[in-house]
């Protein structure tokens, strides 16, 4: 039997379709292949490693190599003219994912009886190979969305794909894990933790190699380099991202949520092990809890295209925000009927966060449109290196700070799954007061500092095809 013929666009591509959105979902699949195991990386070393507050410590120093990382792979990525038999962003992310698939597992070589000295370097050591080789992997990722398509349409499909990706590279190992990795005294098995990070990184490697096999690049960013093309300069491409007010704005958000969603990580596991007394639950709640984005997304390109992105967003965040205060106010006890209220917020403030996340990388992939509009210089591995920077910081300080408030708050690492009374009421309300705090941050982020509504999205993209097209004459 005959195969069927592939269509080509105007350009002579494939056309835009649903493999591409597949392709793209596998490579956030596996990010979070590597990543998911971060939001466990606290109880592993508080409880497990006995770390406590060095381990708080710790997190903050090693953000300052996050803060080197992510702006200078970024700019390397821009700087780089090499002609690659591959696009030069699937080049950076086949070379990133050999690494993951060790570097997620020396996050958690399990030494407990090593000196205090020893296990602080293992995890300085453990978490800097790492953060490179996902650096090199995800930066260039990112942006790849704003050069698949430059069609409104197809970047919403991409993001909300992306969103899919996540959501399953996050539900697989937080539905599973729980099961695996603590024991019926709900205390962590520090070993099998190990193993999962390696086993995680290689699932993380096999998806990357789908999508750089199924990806094509339509949007030549190529047309303007000339002889006398000036070079690239980081600190002029820094400042232009600060004056970027949509990609300020959907950084603000993204921050925001992060600190929801990986802050509060630590007190949510405490809050079950100690509160409800049930550590497996928190897996199957938190899947539960993202219900609603799997229900969006097969509307989110539909619902751009008549409504647009920002406009979308925003009423996503408002939702959180009301879910989050209500978090706050209501009487969340430690039964069947305080676990049913928590619950019920958490799948409210999911459904305002499935809104903004269907969109999330689709308004950054305007934002760096917007870059381009505003200085003729394109520019996407720093715009979205500085991005990522702010949202793997908020990752990095978010749980270092909430770990810092949860022992002033009496939390004892060695006590693991058997916190005081008090202890476990404390964690129930700080985990209400970080979503909270995540909610309001995305609120204003979104709904008055991120500026690119439907009109002048359409508009910029109009622009900076006449732009192309004055330049390939």
């Amino acid at each position: 039997m005959a195969r069927k013929p592939v269509q080509l666009d105007a350009h002579g591509y494939r056309k835009f379709g649903i493999r591409d959105s597949i392709a793209y979902a596998a490579g956030d699949f596996g990010c979070n292949m590597s990543f998911a195991l971060k939001s466990t990386m606290a109880i592993f070393w508080t409880q497990f490693m006995q770390l406590d507050l060095y381990y708080a410590a710790l997190l903050v120093v090693v953000q300052v190599w996050d803060a080197i990382n992510d702006p200078l792979i970024g700019s390397i990525v821009d700087a780089d003219r090499h002609q690659y038999r591959r696009n030069k962003f699937l080049q950076y992310i086949w070379v990133g994912s050999i690494g993951l698939i060790v570097g997620g597992a020396c996050c958690f070589l399990p030494f407990p009886n090593a000196p205090v000295w020893a296990k602080m370097l293992i995890f300085i050591a453990g978490y800097v190979i790492w953060d490179a080789f996902y650096t090199v992997a995800n930066v260039p990722y990112g942006s790849l969305l704003s050069l698949i398509s430059n069609e409104p349409a197809d970047r919403a499909s991409l993001s909300a794909w992306r969103s899919i990706g996540s959501l399953v590279g996050n539900m697989v190992p937080m539905v599973i894990l729980p099961f695996i990795i603590y024991d019926e005294n709900q205390n962590l098995i520090g070993n099998r933790v190990f193993l999962a990070a390696l086993l995680m990184g290689f699932l993380g490697f096999l998806c990357f190699q789908f999508m750089i096999k199924n990806t094509v690049i339509r949007v030549d960013t190529e047309i303007t380099l000339k002889e006398d093309a000036p070079k690239f300069n980081v600190l002029r491409a820094m400042g232009n991202f600060m004056k970027n007010r949509p990609a300020v704005g959907a950084t603000l958000a993204a921050v925001g949520m992060f600190i929801g969603m990986q802050g509060a990580t630590t007190a949510v596991t405490v809050l079950f092990q100690s509160y409800f007394k049930n550590v497996q639950m928190s897996g199957l709640v938190s899947m539960f809890a993202m219900i609603p984005i799997i229900v969006f997304t097969p509307f989110a390109r539909k619902m751009v295209t008549r409504f647009g992105k920002k406009e979308m967003a925003r009423v996503g965040a408002l939702i959180s925000l009301v879910a989050c205060t209500a978090m706050l106010v209501l009487p969340i006890t430690p039964d069947g009927t305080g676990l049913i209220i928590y619950i019920a917020c958490q799948f409210v403030n999911s459904m305002g966060m499935g809104i903004y996340t269907l969109v999330s990388w689709a308004m950054m992939g305007d934002a760096i449109d917007y870059n381009e509009w505003k200085t003729g210089e394109r520019e996407e591995g720093t715009v979205y290196a500085l991005h990522s920077f702010f949202r793997k910081l908020a990752q990095g300080v978010g749980p270092a700070v909430a770990l810092v408030i949860m022992v002033a708050l009496g939390y004892v690492g060695a006590n693991e799954g058997n916190q005081t009374a008090e202890v476990a009421l404390n964690m129930r309300y700080l985990v209400a007061a970080l979503y909270f705090v995540s909610a309001a941050m995305q609120f204003v982020g979104l709904g008055l500092v991120y500026n690119l509504d439907k009109k002048t999205t359409i508009q910029i993209q109009e622009e900076l095809d006449a732009r192309h097209a004055a330049l390939q004459k």
